[in-house]
């Protein structure tokens, strides 16, 4: 197995990176575990029936990408030995200005839930540990960080903050920028609790589990819900640089087709907290 590199972040966060090769690194956050309660109240401002009923779940210990899964990242990843699928070297819609393979930092984006559990199944084979998408509840526990608000920093939301239409405003904000565009993972330089960049727009992240349009009978485990292995339908979190202010929230969530990709669309990466060490 390849060595790992244990860093201190913050005061409750660790974590170590995966060496891509070429200089090119992923660096991946320990998520403690612990109970949250999952999904929006009723009063929550531009909730939806879909974020119901809210339910206590309990999460185990995982390590969790820092950012979303960038450009760099994925052509390193992409060249390696095809497992199920091809994957396109370099799928997405905006490079930045002068940007190479090796310095691209924005997310990638413009690839297909499959492409990113392809991407996922090349990095468990260079490295020895099994990567994954994220369980939609993982997902929303990291985003909080122990928070109960719309957005991990508070009641609402502005463009100094994250990446989407500031066109629109959520709350007591105020409009802001409308970028049109992807920003440099980590550019907004605003992490949670647990010491996670881009969690509120930007790009829209892919979860492992099938979409169910409420919370009735979900998993209160942390595990992926996943009903019907032919299910097309995939939940995505996060909202985008596209996205309005109200679905950015860390209770917001949609879906669409597994095989489906656009340019507000990327992923990022879940360890096993047992395979840092």
């Amino acid at each position: 197995m390849p060595k790992t590199i244990i860093k201190r972040y913050k005061k409750t966060a660790q974590y170590f990176t995966e060496d891509l090769g070429n200089g090119i690194e992923l660096e991946m956050v320990l998520i403690p575990g612990g109970s949250f309660i999952m999904g929006s109240p009723e009063e929550e401002l531009k909730s939806r029936s879909n974020e119901r009923p809210q339910h206590e779940v309990t999460i185990k210990p995982f390590c969790f990408g820092k950012y979303s899964v960038t450009q760099a990242q994925w052509q390193a990843v992409a060249a390696l030995p095809q497992v199920n699928k091809e994957l396109k070297l370099d799928p997405s819609e905006f490079k930045g200005d002068g940007s190479t393979s090796l310095t691209n930092h924005r997310p990638v984006e413009s690839v297909s839930w499959h492409d990113a559990v392809e991407f996922c199944a090349r990095l468990s084979n260079h490295s020895q540990r099994p990567y994954r998408l994220p369980s939609e509840a993982e997902w929303e526990y990291a985003c909080r960080a122990g928070t109960t608000t719309p957005f991990h920093f508070g009641e609402t939301i502005t463009t100094d903050l994250a990446n989407y239409n500031g066109n629109y405003t959520y709350g007591d904000g105020v409009k802001g920028v409308y970028r049109r565009e992807t920003t440099e993972v980590g550019s907004l330089k605003i992490a949670n609790e647990f010491g996670l960049y881009d969690m509120h727009g930007n790009v829209r992240e892919w979860c492992q589990d099938d979409w169910h349009n409420s919370y009735e009978d979900a998993p209160i485990d942390g595990n992926a819900w996943i009903v019907n292995k032919a299910k097309s339908d995939k939940v995505l979190r996060g909202g985008s640089w596209i996205y309005d202010p109200e679905d950015c929230r860390s209770a917001y969530r949609y879906y669409d087709d597994a095989g489906f990709d656009d340019d507000n669309s990327g992923f990022r990466v879940v360890c096993g907290a047992a395979w840092t060490l």
